[in-house]
């Protein structure tokens, strides 16, 4: 943890919407393939399964991308954002492109080689777009992925842990936002309440909270409020 650069280090979170908001405007083979996904248990059903959309990159798409890196001192949030999923996506790739793209970079996310980092290359693919360099993962061994993944961290080897970014902040004393929205609200307030600065809002948050949760395991000195700047 010690020989990594902070400032090589590119800290981001996902947030993530069904591409169809509810189950009843589905076309029907969309349809057919989600019911399928439930069939192998009988008290499950496709319609009422259906709130899970927006986990599974087949059914869902990036709605936000927050990132945050350290440059002269400060730790610089921003978000990419918006309804155009291809446009979302190109803008980060020549993020990574311009910033973070050498052997020492890295991506770090919270349950990131769970989710995020998947999540973005199955959408990169479905767009038909060409995957960055530090998303392009085949054939690579574990320890050649340039992936830092806190959750990853804190099981210690313990296959079974799953520690939310919200509670491990709470156990290591860390400052964690409250919101008035979580990740299972976000669609509604995309679709519904048609409020996507609150999901950036919320999505900063977390990419703050994500780099204070690090530097505990770097042994990193605090994030302070006062040297988080919004870019």
């Amino acid at each position: 943890m010690q020989a990594i650069k902070i400032t090589n280090i590119l800290f981001l979170d996902i947030e993530t919407v069904p591409v169809t908001y509810e189950y009843k405007n589905l076309d029907l083979t969309t349809k057919d393939l989600w019911d399928k996904k439930w069939a192998y248990n009988k008290d499950l059903k496709g319609e009422t399964q259906y709130s899970k959309a927006g986990i599974f990159a087949e059914f869902a798409k990036v709605l936000v991308i927050g990132v945050g890196y350290y440059n002269d001192n400060k730790f610089r949030v921003k978000t990419i954002a918006g309804a155009n999923e291809v446009d979302l996506l190109k803008q980060f790739s020549a993020l990574l492109e311009k910033y973070f793209n050498t052997p020492q970079h890295l991506l770090c996310a919270h349950n990131g080689k769970e989710f995020d980092f998947p999540f973005l290359c199955r959408r990169f693919l479905i767009n038909n777009l060409p995957l960055p360099k530090l998303l392009q993962l085949q054939g690579l061994k574990p320890w050649d992925v340039k992936h830092i993944d806190t959750m990853d961290l804190w099981k210690f080897g313990d296959v079974k842990n799953f520690s939310s970014l919200n509670l491990l902040a709470h156990v290591l004393g860390i400052p964690s936002p409250k919101d008035d929205i979580d990740g299972s609200q976000v669609a509604k307030t995309f679709y519904e309440d048609n409020n996507l600065e609150k999901i950036e809002t919320y999505c900063k948050k977390d990419v703050i909270t994500l780099a204070r949760v690090y530097n505990r395991f770097a042994g990193l000195g605090d994030l302070k409020d006062e040297d988080v700047v919004f870019v």
